[in-house]
């Protein structure tokens, strides 16, 4: 008698062929004369513990993605599919009022600029707090306890929670903020290039807080950035983005060890090496011109006009996401089976220890 098959759990978080668009407006009765595609056809998967990254130069679209994820943007068109606490999945592109703002407790975010984030006027105790009460957690002298308690998590003494945040270094209060976004308990916490306005020290010493965290809370992160050797530390795998699409997708170490696109391989030959010896060894890929426009992407592959391979096919159709490998290497390339590329895995990434 043949066993009934495991049944397995849906992912955390899914997103099919989600699609954010801004309209261009003009003249005087702001007429709609175009779209720029911010994130155009993006379909992922986040597993429950995950740490996936998301990398690309500026303008790439992956601090779009983050904030379409969370609603700060309500979408054009595709699925946002998230499985709440009862084990039941809901797409939040479709919810709004009480509906959205519960399914908010789960997702939080880390923003870029701790200074910018944080409101100068408020001390930590309300810049916390408020998370607090504004979702009816804790009030009174129980808010003040959890706020020392999450402020000891991020490694903030306690009894600086009545001081306000120019009182604070940078890296200080970019803990603040983490604190404030552990606040309502989350399961899915966004990263938007949480680190990249920081020393490298800092840098360092803020990821591995946040993996002790993901540890101690049993959080998943997306983690959006720029910097390859950061995110190569923290995550488990890494989604490559250009013009608003996802060009390759694999576990961290194969994105690393055997690219499967020329986006990838330049982004890898622009990662600072840090021994002098190896230097000679790592020649950079510099792409010639700028990310094509999300407004008037050139038909085709969007990178067929900075990538050194491409031929005419590129120039004319443009290339599904497909895996390419048994384990589920995707990638958007006609010629990734063929190419071989540059792994630059004998680089000297820095360490973070």
């Amino acid at each position: 008698m043949m066993a009934d098959p495991v049944m397995q759990p849906s992912p955390l978080l899914e997103l099919n062929d989600l699609r954010m668009h801004f309209p261009i407006h003009k003249g005087a009765f702001r007429r709609v004369v175009g779209h720029v595609k911010a994130v155009d056809g993006v379909s992922l998967r986040v597993e429950d513990g995950e740490t996936l990254g998301i990398v690309g130069e500026s303008g790439c679209g992956k601090s779009t993605l983050a904030r379409t994820i969370l609603r700060i943007y309500q979408p054009t068109s595709g699925e946002i599919r998230y499985r709440d606490r009862s084990g039941g999945t809901v797409d939040l592109a479709g919810l709004s009022g009480a509906a959205l703002k519960e399914i908010h407790r789960d997702l939080r975010i880390v923003f870029q600029d701790p200074q910018s984030s944080l409101n100068p006027r408020l001390p930590v105790i309300d810049i916390i707090g408020e998370v607090l009460g504004v979702n009816g957690i804790a009030k009174g002298r129980e808010l003040e306890h959890r706020v020392a308690e999450l402020m000891q998590s991020v490694g903030l003494r306690p009894e600086y929670m009545r001081r306000y945040p120019h009182a604070f270094s940078g890296g200080e209060r970019q803990r603040i903020g983490i604190a404030r976004a552990l606040a309502s308990n989350p399961r899915l916490v966004i990263a938007d290039e949480a680190v990249s306005a920081l020393d490298v020290s800092v840098q360092a010493q803020t990821i591995n807080l946040l993996q002790d965290l993901q540890e101690q809370f049993g959080l998943t992160y997306l983690f959006v950035a720029h910097d390859l050797s950061v995110v190569r530390h923290i995550s488990d795998n890494i989604a490559v983005m250009y013009v608003g699409r996802v060009v390759e997708k694999a576990p961290t170490e194969q994105i690393f060890s055997r690219p499967r696109h020329p986006y990838t391989e330049a982004l890898l030959s622009a990662v600072p090496i840090a021994d002098p010896r190896l230097r000679r060894h790592g020649k950079r890929i510099r792409l010639a011109g700028e990310v094509a426009d999300p407004a008037h992407p050139p038909p085709g592959c969007p990178f067929h006009p900075r990538c050194r391979y491409a031929t005419e096919l590129c120039r004319r159709e443009l290339p599904p996401l497909r895996a390419v490998t048994a384990d589920g290497h995707e990638v958007a390339c006609h010629h990734a089976e063929s190419l071989t590329l540059n792994p630059f895995a004998d680089r000297t990434l820095p360490e973070f220890n």
